[in-house]
């Protein structure tokens, strides 16, 4: 933790140092100096101060294991202040490759003798209106990630997608099902934000109910203040859940594996108080008007993370040409098993990337780091027949704030035919 810390601050030092660079020339027509020295000054100060308080913030954050509001500010800071340095110093970085190129253009001509004026420097000086127009692009990240940590965390939205299946069975023809994931509870700041979008859930009226894992951070009394509210969410077909990752307790530092395990019994317990059916590695059989589909429910599997969750386990006694809707936590389990699986689960429903809680997504332009790291990261995919749906989450953890991925709630309306 203390590379990665250390890492941190040197990256962060470069891009403060480049930025710098962008202020002076700002101020370089400044008729007083000191006005110039006492701006040159806050502007270490402050950054110096907050750099040492985010890396003592980041130290008690992991020592104590859990994030104190704080830490949690000094998260929110350091990430809203390291994407603008970013986009200011990408403006002047290309400003600069032009200035390099002047420069050795320059040089050549002196070299070879070239006719003509000379210019008296070879690197040209910056130009104001770069670091200008630098200063007003970086200033859409920073008002882009102060809404996002006030109020784009609960900007809660609700996604429609009305998916066809040649062979679902004519009672479910029109049956809808409402998906939140990664309620992350022991980030919430706001009750009252909170109970607004679970008003939100129970508003679908939906026939079905289901939560694709991470209630908790790590600890189970996590959900506690919570769990009325949670557990007010009612559908007629019943309300189902599983475990993610975060579910296991895996990081947090445990007294012994027996507080781990006695945690994980706790957190199951709640899954039950709250009127949700935990599927463990097993399926149960929704049943309308004398016809049946299989919901199936495994533990957690992801590449790079727990590999608890054992499909073929769930799908111990369903009948194979059951149509079959699987809730499994991580994407990753749909793209390495559950797509090539012999046994067709026509529907996947899964969450864990949260879209990184960073992007944009436009009718013309769709970006988050989060499609770096999985192929299917938000929203719908089809492949052998078989549909994914990954929720973008109902929470938030690490960055307290949602900037263009806000939190979702699902509603899938189930149709028989072809789209």
């Amino acid at each position: 933790m203390s590379q990665f810390i250390l890492i941190l601050v040197f990256i962060t030092l470069f891009l403060n140092w480049y930025v710098f660079q962008g202020l002076k020339r700002l101020t370089a027509n400044w008729r007083s100096e000191r006005a110039r020295k006492v701006v040159y000054w806050t502007y270490w100060i402050f950054f110096l101060s907050f750099l040492i308080g985010f890396g003592i913030s980041i130290y008690i954050r992991f020592a104590d294991d859990r994030a104190t509001p704080l830490a949690q500010w000094f998260i929110n800071a350091f990430l809203t202040f390291l994407v603008t340095d970013i986009v200011f110093c990408l403006v002047l970085l290309v400003e600069d490759l032009v200035r390099f190129a002047t420069a050795i253009t320059r040089f050549f001509r002196r070299t070879l003798g070239s006719t003509g004026k000379q210019e008296r420097k070879l690197l040209p000086e910056r130009r104001k209106f770069v670091s200008q127009f630098a200063l007003a692009l970086a200033s859409i990240p920073f008002v882009a990630f102060v809404y996002g940590t006030i109020k784009g965390k609960y900007d809660y939205t609700v996604h429609r997608h009305v998916l066809y299946f040649d062979d679902l069975p004519e009672a479910f023809d029109g049956f809808t099902i409402t998906q939140i994931s990664d309620i992350h509870s022991g980030s919430f700041d706001s009750v009252e934000d909170v109970l607004r979008g679970i008003e939100l859930v129970k508003a679908q009226q939906s026939d079905l109910f289901v939560f694709t894992g991470d209630l908790v951070n790590d600890h189970a009394t996590e959900i506690e203040p919570y769990m009325d509210a949670f557990g007010a969410i009612r559908a007629p077909y019943g309300q189902y859940s599983i475990l993610g990752n975060h579910d296991y307790g895996m990081y947090a530092d445990w007294e012994s594996e027996l507080a781990k395990e006695t945690n994980m019994e706790r957190l199951k317990l709640h899954h039950a108080s709250m009127g949700y059916r935990l599927l463990l590695d097993e399926h149960v059989l929704i049943e309308k008007d004398g016809e049946k589909l299989a919901l199936l429910g495994v533990e957690n599997w992801g590449t790079g993370f727990i590999q608890e969750g054992d499909l073929d386990k769930a799908l111990t006694g369903v009948e194979e040409d059951t149509f079959k809707i699987l809730l499994s936590h991580d994407p990753s389990h749909w793209d390495e098993v559950v797509k090539q699986h012999p046994s067709r689960v026509h529907l996947t429903l899964s969450g864990h990337t949260h879209g990184m809680q960073f992007g944009v997504e436009t009718p013309l332009v769709r970006w988050s780091p989060a499609q770096y790291r999985y192929e299917n990261w938000a929203g719908l995919a089809e492949a052998n027949q078989r549909l994914l749906y990954v929720n973008r989450g109902f929470g938030f953890i690490g960055f307290s704030g949602r900037v263009g991925i806000w939190p979702e709630i699902t509603v899938l309306e189930l149709r028989k035919g072809k789209a």
